[in-house]
């Protein structure tokens, strides 16, 4: 078999708030943990920033239908990691990238062929910019508090941009994963660092 034809497992990053009101709603941590639930069910890779919050319920649920985590950490080292960050260490493998938060945030969506945010503030908003310029399919989970009901006037009103296609919004896990997967197979992930400069040929904006 050559290599163009090896079929890996999807490997789905999913990132949101950490902190703050959404981590103590009940309903979006149900969704989080039914999400990381789906994704392990469906023998996708799972993986996070190795951090507390929504996220880590999503950790959760993967390992408890028996999927493989990975944490991405913004920590040099494990005790960095737990010490300083004071953040879960539970994943199956954990990546400490010695990169703090903002730099960590580009190799958890670069090394995920599918990102989903649930909730979300300016971190998760960061991520979520990130993952818009290069071209890599989103999921939102809506109705999970923070950025999730805000993405689209976010994008279309304030930045003048538009919504593509392979930017998915729903507030059913489930529902989020299979229109997700769909998206994976139909937009293939750049070969490009950022695809503003062979789409938009213009600068920042």
């Amino acid at each position: 078999m050559s290599l163009e034809h090896i079929e890996h497992k999807l490997k789905i990053g999913v990132m949101g708030s950490a902190s703050g009101p959404q981590t103590e709603d009940p309903l979006a941590r149900e969704k989080a943990h039914k999400l990381g639930y789906e994704i392990g069910k469906r023998g996708h890779i799972f993986i996070n920033g190795a951090c507390p919050g929504l996220p880590n319920d999503a950790l959760l649920g993967a390992q408890e239908a028996g999927g493989f985590a990975v944490g991405i950490s913004p920590a040099f080292s494990e005790h960095q990691h737990i010490s300083e960050y004071q953040s879960p260490h539970t994943h199956d493998m954990i990546i400490y990238t010695g990169m703090g938060f903002m730099e960590r945030d580009v190799i958890n969506i670069r090394s995920a062929d599918a990102i989903v945010i649930i909730g979300g503030g300016i971190g998760t908003l960061n991520e979520f910019t990130i993952a818009y310029d290069e071209g890599r399919p989103i999921g939102v989970l809506t109705d999970t508090g923070g950025i999730s009901n805000s993405i689209e006037h976010i994008v279309v009103q304030l930045c003048s941009r538009e919504m593509p296609p392979n930017l998915i919004m729903d507030k059913d896990p489930v529902r989020l994963l299979d229109k997700l997967e769909i998206a994976i197979k139909a937009f293939p992930l750049p070969v490009q660092e950022d695809m503003r400069v062979r789409k938009l040929k213009r600068g920042r904006g």
